[in-house]
């Protein structure tokens, strides 16, 4: 029997959810029903983190308590940090993301609690403790001092600071804030839907990220910055014009990554602000990656009326910052699992076990069973 379910689970309501609104077709983003435009221009990403997590925007004492938790919280238990010199440099950070955290839930003494408060405290020490484990990583794999975090510094200026061992400029922070605050959360994407299918079995807050990470990492959610920054470093290396090598591309049916969008019909307002850091960043180091994101940007959207998404300008705007390609993805993550903890919260504050059915496109029922003797 035919369940008539859309390739991909396209537009089917899963879930209700307070937490972020989406309107493919007239480019709205909003946390909490408020603008992403607004939270992008005039907040932090503490700030809009606890608006997450809490349902409004913080008081100033409010949102004071809560940068002086994520601060406290940028522990690392030792056995995690000789967990990450023993892995091979040549390991994928996604993957050494995807094992701390899980390694993480051992020695969090709220592991076993599905309540709110529980959940509360383990969002707080997740929140800090995944750009660590970042950029320790990077560190070691680079034979480099592991930096101590700085508790003057905001959480992107932490990140920054953790993986440089510089003390990141003004723009280089809001730069990296802003880009954190766009990608905090957006509704039932394949990693939050997979966080809250977990967590809607009561298991805890630690399986419920493993699990959003592992989805976060394929290439057609958090992986697709990588590839776009691997395009332009490809058309920079080979001295081409960028719009000559897009054509020929396309010629050959080949996909470009960082455009359209499975929700946006018109252009993602998260690309409208990464956009404009590219081009800041730009300005104050090296342009190249923005005039040749913005070449690319005007060619697709006349041949192809695609717009550009999250991932496009994301890719320059973080080249830009002098960060490793394959950390892109893991700073996605960075950013979503205040999201992700988000969804968390909201699926065990009012629980009911995710369980959708297949369409089932099988033999018809009853199909003969063959005797071994008959069969070949």
């Amino acid at each position: 029997m035919s369940l008539n379910a859309p390739k991909g689970l396209q537009d089917v309501i899963a879930n209700e959810s307070s937490i972020c609104f989406i309107d493919g077709g007239q480019g709205i983003l909003s946390y909490r029903g408020i603008s992403i435009h607004e939270l992008a221009t005039k907040s932090t990403f503490e700030e809009t983190t606890y608006l997450l997590w809490n349902g409004k925007l913080p008081t100033a004492p409010e949102l004071e308590a809560f940068s002086a938790e994520l601060t406290k919280a940028r522990q690392m238990h030792p056995d995690i940090i000789e967990f990450l010199h023993a892995v091979p440099a040549s390991a994928a950070p996604m993957e050494v993301l995807r094992t701390a955290v899980s390694l993480l839930s051992i020695y969090d003494p709220d592991e076993k609690l599905v309540n709110h408060e529980g959940n509360l405290r383990k969002s707080f020490r997740l929140t800090a403790q995944i750009p660590m484990i970042i950029a320790i990583f990077d560190r070691i794999r680079k034979s480099l001092d592991i930096v101590p975090p700085d508790p003057s510094l905001t959480h992107s200026g932490n990140f920054l600071w953790m993986l440089n061992g510089e003390k990141p400029t003004e723009t280089a922070t809001k730069a990296l804030d802003v880009a954190l605050v766009l990608h905090a959360d957006h509704e039932l994407n394949a990693s939050t839907f997979a966080a809250r299918v977990i967590a809607a079995t009561l298991s805890d807050m630690h399986s419920a990220v493993t699990g959003a990470i592992g989805a976060l990492k394929g290439p057609l959610h958090g992986g697709a910055n990588e590839a776009v920054m691997h395009l332009l470093e490809a058309i920079d290396a080979a001295g081409e014009d960028p719009v000559e090598h897009v054509r020929a591309m396309l010629d050959r049916h080949e996909k470009i990554s960082g455009f359209g969008h499975r929700v946006y019909t018109t252009e993602d307002p998260r690309a409208t602000h990464l956009r404009k850091m590219s081009e800041e960043l730009g300005r104050d180091a090296n342009p190249k990656w923005y005039e040749m994101s913005r070449k690319i940007e005007l060619y697709i959207k006349e041949q192809k009326k695609l717009n550009a998404n999250v991932d496009f300008y994301s890719a320059s705007t973080y080249r830009t910052l002098g960060i490793e390609i394959d950390l892109f993805t893991p700073i996605f993550a960075i950013s979503r699992i205040s999201g992700w903890a988000a969804h968390v919260i909201e699926q065990h504050d009012d629980n009911r076990l995710i369980r959708p059915r297949a369409d089932y496109t099988g033999p018809v029922y009853p199909a003969p069973y063959i005797p071994m003797s008959e069969r070949t």
